[in-house]
């Protein structure tokens, strides 16, 4: 079954603290108010299914536990009029896992909310401390531990490219969110954003950004990883917007727009470097819905693959052949 998000955008309401890498207004753009929930969801209603189709309404940006507590249920209130009229299956929401108490969580349960994403961004004490997150990765531990104890579905997010992050403590925070077991996960490789810390201490020299390449390939080595203990992945990289596009309010770090397709398309080369040919050219098989990933965003892939193994290439699809899986059907060349 098909599933849709109706995103409603909190941005910034209800956070206690302004993290270095954060500029919320930015990222999810003009602030939402109640009255505009009802607009929201009845424009997204007129062009979902209306059969066949799992629709939650989501609020995003911000920490939705820490909007004051008439608001939020104001929010959520008016949310809840579409589960009870069966439009929409839930409510899920992203919040801070220091706001996150038994109280809130009935209240979460009794308007209808489905699911809960914390963002932890790192469980690296150096790395959030740097951060001015204002938590510590025992504050996460014990919201998973108080969330465990409802019926919730739980995503945890987590960045690459943080100050002070490594690609190894990146690693070590993704084997530390696969230890918790979350139903879903989200990567993000961090962006400099004006109007932040992290793009003052860019300016000054302080910081210096994952290139694109190297992003890509950490964001790869933890898809691998989170994919061998079946813990799916729903995003990579922040959704293409105006405000995130190079150029705008981003100063610099991995900033593309189908950055999920390219670390997909890694994945690909990788397994095509594994099982090609020593001396000849190649054929690869791959899905029919995967073939722009492996060949790669520009046809990335086919010019590495000729580079590295000066020989021809093709990739063609194949119903037979799993979704991302690769098979090679040619050792004798490619015409």
């Amino acid at each position: 079954m098909k599933h849709y998000n109706i995103p409603i955008f909190v941005p910034h309401q209800g956070c206690p603290h302004q993290c270095a890498f954060c500029n919320q207004r930015t990222i999810t753009g003009v602030k939402t108010k109640t009255q505009d929930v009802h607009r929201i969801v009845s424009e997204h209603l007129q062009t979902l299914p209306k059969h066949g189709a799992e629709i939650e309404i989501a609020f995003f940006g911000g920490s939705f536990t820490g909007i004051e507590q008439d608001f939020r249920r104001s929010l959520l209130e008016t949310a809840y009029h579409y589960v009870k009229n069966g439009s929409v299956k839930g409510i899920r929401l992203s919040t801070r896992p220091d706001y996150i108490s038994p109280e809130i969580l009935e209240e979460l349960l009794q308007f209808g909310v489905t699911t809960i994403e914390l963002g932890v961004q790192s469980l690296d004490e150096g790395v959030l401390s740097a951060c001015l997150r204002g938590h510590t990765a025992e504050d996460v531990y014990q919201a998973v531990a108080e969330i465990r104890k409802y019926p919730f579905l739980l995503g945890l997010q987590m960045m690459t490219g943080l100050i002070g992050d490594t690609d190894e403590k990146a690693i070590q925070t993704a084997e530390k969110i696969i230890a918790i077991k979350p139903d879903f996960v989200r990567i993000y490789p961090t962006l400099v954003l004006e109007g932040t810390l992290l793009g003052e201490y860019y300016q000054q020299g302080i910081y210096q950004p994952q290139e694109l390449d190297a992003a890509v390939k950490l964001c790869s080595s933890l898809l691998k990883r989170f994919r061998k203990a079946k813990i799916p992945v729903i995003r990579i990289g922040l959704p293409a917007s105006d405000e995130l596009s190079p150029g705008s309010a981003v100063l610099a770090g991995p900033c593309h727009s189908a950055f999920g397709e390219l670390v997909e398309s890694e994945l690909y080369f990788e397994k095509m470097c594994k099982i090609a040919p020593k001396t000849s050219g190649a054929v690869f098989a791959v899905a029919p819905g995967e073939l722009s990933k492996a060949i790669g965003n520009r046809k990335r892939n086919l010019e590495r693959y000729e580079t590295q193994f000066l020989h021809p290439v093709q990739i063609i699809p194949d119903a037979e052949v799993e979704k991302g899986q690769i098979r090679l059907v040619n050792r004798k060349g490619v015409e």
